[in-house]
């Protein structure tokens, strides 16, 4: 038991720092953007337009969790839209990419992923800027920066404040990483699949819902089973494209402001999840 609890916490700290240099180095960025740009960085990526979804996607078919947490602090700081913030939590696979690489007789799936991954980010990324823009409009009153440096003490310095941010979200991800870990500990990683083989055709379903675990286990789970048979390509895809890592639980933490916002984004990542996951079953993509 001490052993178990132990390595948990050792591999929910080393998780977590791992983090840190994405963190930091996002926070430096916009901290230098926000005092020394004088908004022209701004204006250069409004005038990229419905590029952004285009670019999210590109960035996030890295096998990266950092880049899910650099995107989410970058449109709770304005900078990113909701589509281009969608695009890159779909995109990302975190632990799929070296899981399937390490089988050399399932190479042939990755390009499949991918690609797949990619158009579906593409798509739903423009889709949902369009749609905000025609819908929502945009609203003339929000600055680029103001939600996440509000009483951030950025007078202070932006390494000072860059660091402060940094840490404050870490201690998030640590404590997400330990509850998760001793969960995943004590229940086991079997159960989890047994859930996932029982129906078939509500795969897609539990697998997007289970990609949602801000843990890369989520993502070892799902490509595992997929790899020995025991899961669709479109189930695969529906739990990776809802599997934004970290990035979800830095959204919910930093953009407190704004919950309805977060809902939206959380629910639309699942509808997209089950939605193309099912699809791609129903079609046959990956058989």
């Amino acid at each position: 038991m001490t052993e178990i609890i132990l390595e948990t916490v050792l591999d929910a700290v080393l998780d977590s720092i791992k983090t840190l240099p994405f963190l930091f180095g996002v926070y430096l960025l916009m901290e230098f953007m926000e005092h020394k740009s004088d908004n022209k960085i701004e204006k250069l990526l409004e005038k990229a337009g419905p590029m952004g979804p285009v670019a999210g996607s590109l960035l996030g078919l890295f096998p990266q969790c950092g880049f899910s947490v650099a995107a989410s602090n970058l449109y709770v700081g304005r900078v990113i839209s909701v589509g281009t913030l969608m695009a890159v939590y779909i995109a990302t696979s975190d632990e799929a990419i070296p899981i399937i690489i390490a089988h050399p007789e399932s190479i042939s799936v990755l390009w499949k992923l991918l690609l797949t991954k990619f158009i579906i980010a593409i798509f739903f990324g423009i889709i949902i800027d369009i749609l905000i823009k025609l819908i929502l409009k945009k609203n003339p009153d929000e600055k680029p920066f103001e939600e996440i440096c509000s009483g951030c003490g950025c007078e202070h310095g932006i390494v000072r404040s860059a660091i402060r941010h940094s840490l404050g979200i870490f201690l998030a991800i640590l404590i997400t990483n330990l509850v998760l870990g001793f969960v995943i500990a004590f229940v086991g990683e079997e159960t989890i699949s047994s859930a996932l083989m029982t129906v078939k055709p509500l795969q897609p379903v539990i697998a997007s819902f289970v990609g949602l675990i801000p843990n890369c286990s989520a993502s070892v789970v799902l490509t595992e089973l997929y790899l020995k048979g025991g899961l669709t390509f479109g189930s695969l895809v529906a739990g990776l494209s809802t599997g934004a890592g970290m990035g979800l639980v830095v959204l919910f933490k930093t953009n407190t402001k704004h919950i309805k916002q977060n809902i939206f984004i959380l629910t639309g990542l699942i509808l997209i999840g089950i939605l193309c996951g099912t699809a791609i079953d129903l079609i046959g993509i990956g058989v």
